[in-house]
């Protein structure tokens, strides 16, 4: 069969490329076409743009590229009725990607099938009409959104297990931990590590590193690792790092968590990849109005948290420090409540055991990819 994917982003290059490995298992005839990233090129088919054309984020970055935005969105409408596949699954990225189901919904008879399902239960609830009306099969990565959409929403969906899980359950079986391995490799010293992750965008490092480095810095008796991303060069870095004693590691996300023993973390999955690591964590995320987010999230965001592992879990597993609670102080306090209280670490390190159950054994790629023939064979 013919498969047409789009991603927006890294995260959705990763998980897609692993869907794509999984539908090639079960559909050795498969041919695929993409709007996607270099993972996904590895696993193969034919990339049509990479998703670094795609991901503008932000009011201002999209106003000023909606040129850009526009006409990729017309490629990439021209493409799939030119190639006419079997399938278009979108993966993630609802602003592009709802549009695109709706002009593929209005103008063929091309099934549209959603991998990640776009957060509406979180912002823009109303774009449940665009899904029931655009998307044939929707396949969902976390637990609590099958009440979402099937009690709240009459829409029925597919919980397929979440690929994180598989991600992190492949890397640990391939990985050994060997922290002296790692502390040599990287030219780091032998002390315990404090992680930082702060996110992976320029203005998610901008607004969070600044601070999460003078909040560990009242920790001697550590030492400080920051992980790179992969779309960031080091020179970025360096101008929010200054004199700060840190250093930098690059495409080595999951090693770091493999040996923190904790970790600051900006919200995202890599909250949910942290907990799957057993790593105690204080999730960050600042913003320069930090007050009206503080406001909006309490009167008009539709979740009561912002991190993967709390929403999963239903309750505070992990601190989060949003907005204006986002201090250097409150930083600082949380680290020392982590590190110093073991019975605070343990009860977290427990949730983090009530997270994995939720999400279910690894295997959610072959689990899509198998629910996908089996509707796309009826």
């Amino acid at each position: 069969m013919k498969y047409y994917l789009i991603v927006g982003e890294a995260s959705g290059d990763l998980h897609a490329s692993h869907l794509m490995s999984a539908l090639k298992t079960e559909d050795p005839q498969a041919d695929f076409r993409f709007f996607g990233g270099d993972l996904m090129a590895a696993a193969g088919g034919t990339m049509v743009k990479h998703y670094k054309e795609l991901a503008y984020m932000g009011f201002i970055p999209v106003l000023l590229h909606l040129r850009t935005i526009f006409a990729n969105m017309k490629r990439c409408k021209e493409d799939i009725v030119a190639w006419n596949p079997d399938v278009v699954i979108l993966v993630d990225y609802p602003g592009f990607n709802l549009n695109i189901a709706k002009f593929v919904h209005a103008q063929t008879r091309i099934p549209v099938y959603y991998f990640i399902s776009p957060k509406i239960w979180a912002w823009k609830e109303y774009r449940i009409k665009n899904i029931k009306r655009d998307v044939d099969e929707l396949f969902s990565i976390l637990p609590f959104e099958v009440e979402f959409f099937e009690d709240k929403h009459q829409y029925p969906i597919h919980y397929v297990g979440n690929p994180t899980m598989d991600e992190v359950t492949a890397y640990q079986e391939a990985n050994p931990k060997n922290f002296q391995e790692f502390i040599t490799d990287n030219n780091l010293e032998d002390k315990p590590i404090i992680a930082l992750l702060a996110g992976s965008r320029k203005q998610e490092i901008k607004d969070n590193l600044p601070d999460m480095l003078k909040a560990v810095s009242g920790f001697p008796n550590y030492q400080v690792v920051l992980a790179g991303a992969p779309s960031i060069l080091p020179e970025y870095y360096k101008q929010y790092i200054g004199q700060a004693k840190v250093k930098i590691v690059f495409e080595q996300t999951y090693r770091l968590l493999q040996h923190a023993e904790v970790a600051l973390v900006t919200s995202g999955t890599a909250t949910l990849e942290t907990a799957l690591f057993r790593v105690p964590q204080v999730v960050c995320y600042y913003t320069p109005i930090g007050r009206v987010i503080s406001f909006l999230r309490r009167h008009i965001l539709k979740v009561k948290y912002i991190s993967l592992v709390n929403l999963i879990a239903d309750r505070e597993v992990v601190k989060e420090l949003v907005a204006d609670t986002m201090t250097v102080g409150n930083m600082q306090q949380e680290l020392k409540n982590i590190l110093e209280d073991s019975e605070y670490r343990k009860t977290m390190l427990a949730g983090y055991t009530y997270v994995a159950e939720r999400l279910g054994p690894a295997g959610a790629s072959k689990q899509a990819a198998r629910e996908m023939l089996r509707i796309l064979k009826k």
